[in-house]
Parts: C-alpha cells; structure tokens; sequence
C-alpha cells in the first residue's frame, strides 16, 4: 500500500470506486481474488466485498445496499492528484466527469437521470450501427429513443447551468488567492442545449447520426472552456498555473458540496508539491485555514517538506508513515513514500 493507495481507499469508500480506474479488477493485489476495505466515518461502518467476476458489494453497518448509487453522497469527498491537469489539457470527457462527480453527490435524482441518458444513449448508437450493417432504418424507432432521452437530458442540462453559476464565481476567487492576484480566471459552460432543443436538434441532425453511427446532440457533448487573463489555459498557462488551477477547480468543487450538504468533504491532496512552488503551497494552505476544511489528507514524497510549512503556519497534524507499503510509527520510519 502506498501514499496514493491509501487516498485512494478513502475515495473508494465514498463514491464505491476509484478515483484512478473504472475496472474493479484493477484494484486486487496481483495474485490475488478478491478485495475488502472496512471504514470507519462518524458512526458509520462500511464494507465493501469485491470478487473477480462477481458483482461488487458495499454495506453499511452490516445492511448492504441494493443500489450502489444510493451510496454516492452520503459520504463527499473531493480528491485532488497530480492526473488533474488532464482537466485543462484533454478531451471534454474529463471535464464532464469533475461535474457529474460534483453533482451525483448533491443530487440523487441527478445521477439516476445520468445513468438513465448513457443507457439509452448507448441504446440508440447500438441502434445507428445495427442499421447502418444490416438496412432497414426506421425513423420512428429512432424517435422512441430520442424522446426517452428528452426528460434526462433536460434535467442534467438545467442543473449543470445552476452549479456553473455558483462554480465559477467560487472558482475564480480561490484562483485569485492562490496565484495572489496574479493573473484572473475563468470558467464558461458549453452546451448545445444553451441556444437550442434537443429534439429539435436530434431531428435536425439525424442524417448526420446515421453517417457517424452515433448520437451527436445532447448532454454527453457538453464541456467546460476555462480561461486565464481571457487565453485559453490549455495553450497558455505554465506548470505551476496549471495546477493553480486544478485546485482552484477542487477547491470550489469542495465549497459547493460543503454549502449545499452542510457537511464538509473529506478532503484528499495527493502529491501536493507537484508543480507546485513554495509560496503558492503556502497560499493554498491558507486558504484551506480560511475555508476551515475538517478533514484533510495530504501526501507527500518528502518527510519534511510539508511538515516545515504547517509548522510555519501553526497549523495542527497527524504524521502518518507508509514505508514498503505499511504503516508506521515515525519513530521506526526510514523513508517516507
């Protein structure tokens, strides 16, 4: 077990997966069968039992759910990592996923439409390729699908407009006190839906559907443009901006969930000093004081480092050692992973 592997099972106690990998068989040892983490959070005991092959369960003092995703919320969790900056630097995908992230934890009805909108999404592509190989396309069917789509993707649309509004305020804030004012940026929703109907569109664009063999219009091609003194980050911004941004992203991610829950999530930095310079690590410390975050984790590949700028700023923690993939105590610690 090392220092990203254990974040990792906290985020995985939370959300019921990785922060790293959608294949639970990813998670188990090499050699081995089968997974189990036991959590402890406030008075709630939870277990989770995963078996190659078999299907994943996760219970709660002793009950298990029927529904994973009846699990998702009750504990938040925001997880900052180095592979953040995938956020700024890849496709829309990624960015999708920090607002489903978000507001699956808020929402229940939010996840459950989303989960509903892939299904029939991956139900109607299956459909566009199947008649594109055999013939026979019938554009009734084709409608069936898409007017089955219309209730969720109106719904996810409408509350991705709503967390956008408070997210980017909260953002650019967290950005200015990080970077000290240095630089101002910014966050835009992008969406097909902002200027048109989805049905309308879909209907207007089946022709195009059926050469590409996939759906074109709706949510699923939804992104986020993120923006630095009004440049594109993506081009423009440098290492350390790059990853100012991802926690300012994070970071207002964790004042939301905080906000709406009235609870505040756990917390968890991974590799802290990444790119990161001395001065914006002790802007972000500050910050995390000023937003009196409960629970934190930060790891770090230096036993020393972060320990100086806490001390520094009077800022009380607990020292916890992983060396060759247990824990110990700092007295018996040798290097720090």
């Amino acid at each position: 077990m090392g220092k990203t592997n254990l974040l990792d099972a906290v985020y995985f106690t939370c959300m019921t997966k990785s922060n790293f990998t959608s294949q639970d068989r990813n998670l188990v040892l090499m050699g081995e069968d089968f997974l189990r983490t036991d959590a402890l959070i406030s008075d709630s005991k939870i277990v989770c039992k995963y078996e190659k092959g078999k299907k994943k369960v996760f219970e709660i003092n002793k009950k298990a759910y029927t529904k994973l995703s009846d699990h998702i919320g009750k504990f938040p969790v925001v997880f900052i990592a180095p592979n953040d900056q995938n956020l700024l630097l890849e496709g829309s995908i990624e960015r999708r996923k920090l607002l489903d992230n978000t507001i699956s934890q808020l929402d229940q009805k939010y996840l459950l439409s989303l989960i509903r909108y892939n299904t029939l999404l991956n139900q109607r592509n299956a459909y566009l390729k199947l008649v594109a190989k055999s013939g026979g396309y019938n554009q009734e069917m084709a409608l069936t699908y898409t007017q089955q789509m219309l209730e969720p993707c109106q719904y996810i649309f409408t509350k991705r407009s709503d967390f956008i509004r408070e997210f980017s305020d909260s953002f650019a804030k967290k950005y200015g006190v990080i970077s000290n004012g240095q630089e101002v940026a910014s966050c835009n929703y992008k969406s097909q839906l902002v200027d048109g109907d989805f049905l309308e569109l879909t209907k207007e664009n089946i022709q195009k559907d059926r050469i590409l063999n996939r759906t074109s219009i709706g949510i699923h091609k939804d992104d986020l443009v993120f923006k630095m003194d009004d440049k594109a980050v993506k081009y423009f911004a440098s290492q350390g901006q790059t990853k100012s941004f991802v926690l300012s992203i994070k970071l207002a991610q964790y004042e939301i969930i905080a906000q709406v829950k009235n609870v505040k999530p756990i917390l968890l930095l991974d590799d802290l000093f990444d790119k990161l310079d001395h001065r914006r690590v002790q802007h972000l410390i500050s910050l995390l004081e000023s937003e009196k975050v409960e629970q934190v984790f930060i790891s770090d590949t230096d036993p020393d480092r972060i320990i100086n700028i806490l001390e520094e700023m009077n800022v009380e923690y607990n020292k916890i050692v992983i060396n060759n993939g247990s824990q110990q105590d700092e007295k018996d610690a040798g290097e720090e992973e």
